[in-house]
C-alpha cells in the first residue's frame, strides 16, 4: 500500500513541473524555429546525396528525451515536444502545421522508452532508448510525408542516419544537458537534480 503512494505521488504532476515543461517546450521551440530557418542551408549541403539529411535530423526529438529526464513525470515528452512544435508553427515554420503532426509521432516514440521502464529509471540508458525511438518516429513519419518518391535505399540511408543522429543529439545530448543543468542548482526543485547531484 505504501510503495503503491510513494508511485502515485512519484508520477503526479505539479505546479512546478507543468512550468518546467512548458518553458523548455517553448525554448527548444525557438531552437525548432532556428533549426527551420536554416534547413535550406541543410539541403543545399547534401543535395549530392539527400539522404544525408538524416544527420541533422536529431535536433527535431531534442525536446521529449530532455523534458522526461528534467521532469520525470508520464506525459513529459510528448507533452514538451508537442509543445516545442506548437511554438515553432506559431513562429512561422515553412514547414507549415506539418510540424503538428511530427511532434505528436516523435513525441510519442521518445515517451514510450519511459514507459516502457513504467517511468522508472532515467539514466544514459534510458535516455539513448528514447532518442532512438523518438528517432524511430521522426525518420518514419519523414519519409512518409516529405520523401516517399525515394528509392528504398535512399530512405533506408536516411532512416539509419535519422536514428543515429536522433540516439546522439537527443539522447546522449539531453542527458549531458540534464546533468550540466542538475550541477548548476537549477533542477533543485526536481526529483532529476536530486539526484544527479549524488552521482
Amino acid at each position: 500500500m505504501q510503495k503503491t503512494m510513494q508511485e502515485s505521488a512519484s508520477t503526479r504532476w505539479r505546479v512546478v513541473d507543468i512550468v518546467v515543461t512548458a518553458v523548455l517546450g517553448f525554448a527548444v521551440g525557438l531552437i525548432f524555429w532556428a533549426w527551420a530557418a536554416a534547413w535550406s542551408v541543410f539541403e543545399l549541403w547534401t543535395n549530392a546525396f539527400p539522404p544525408l539529411m538524416g544527420l541533422f535530423g536529431g535536433v527535431w526529438v531534442l525536446a521529449g528525451p530532455l523534458a522526461a529526464l528534467i521532469v520525470r513525470k508520464p506525459g513529459a515528452a510528448l507533452f514538451c515536444e508537442l509543445l516545442a512544435a506548437v511554438t515553432e508553427a506559431v513562429l512561422g515554420s515553412h514547414f507549415g502545421a506539418t510540424v503538428l503532426i511530427s511532434g505528436a509521432i516523435q513525441g510519442l516514440g521518445a515517451e514510450l522508452a519511459f514507459a516502457l521502464l513504467r517511468y522508472r529509471r532515467f539514466g544514459l540508458g534510458t535516455a539513448l532508448l528514447s532518442g532512438l525511438l523518438a528517432g524511430v518516429g521522426l525518420t518514419v513519419g519523414e519519409i512518409v510525408m516529405y520523401y516517399a518518391a525515394w528509392s528504398p535505399v535512399f530512405q533506408g540511408v536516411y532512416a539509419v542516419l535519422g536514428i543515429a543522429s536522433s540516439v546522439l543529439i537527443a539522447g546522449l545530448g539531453s542527458w549531458l544537458l540534464m546533468r550540466a543543468l542538475a550541477r548548476t542548482g537549477a533542477l533543485s526543485s526536481l526529483a532529476s537534480g536530486r539526484t544527479a547531484r549524488r552521482i
